[in-house]
């Protein structure tokens, strides 16, 4: 039986894959961020060319949908191991986001709360 997947467990993952193959040296915050952005951009390309119905329906070729699936995860991938290096909570950051931009942007009709 496999254990559930959490975000620390899959930080612990990349970790050891890149201590077993000596890359931590290359795992700086600055060389993360540049794979991230390649992947980001590998993820993009497959929907370049599309229409919004076109990739509204990506998954349904069981082709691309493998590709999208790899390029996420090679997307979550380099930001996780951006955020252990940099000691970042992603999930701590991502609710805290979502709490600013819900007092930046009110639902239609409500009176946004007073500036902190």
């Amino acid at each position: 039986m496999t254990e559930p997947l959490d975000v620390a467990g899959l930080q612990r993952r990349l970790v050891e894959f890149a201590a077993a193959r000596d890359w931590q040296p290359y795992h700086t915050p600055k060389n993360l961020v540049s794979a991230l952005g390649v992947e980001a951009a590998e993820l993009q390309e497959i929907f370049q060319w599309l229409t919004p119905e076109q990739s509204a329906r990506v998954m349904d070729d069981a082709g691309t949908a493998a590709r999208v699936r790899d390029e996420v995860a090679d997307v979550l991938a380099y930001l996780l191991q951006l955020c252990e290096v940099l000691g970042v909570d992603p999930l701590a950051a991502l609710d805290a986001k979502i709490d600013r931009n819900e007092r930046r942007f009110p639902r239609p009709g409500e009176v946004p709360p007073p500036a902190e």
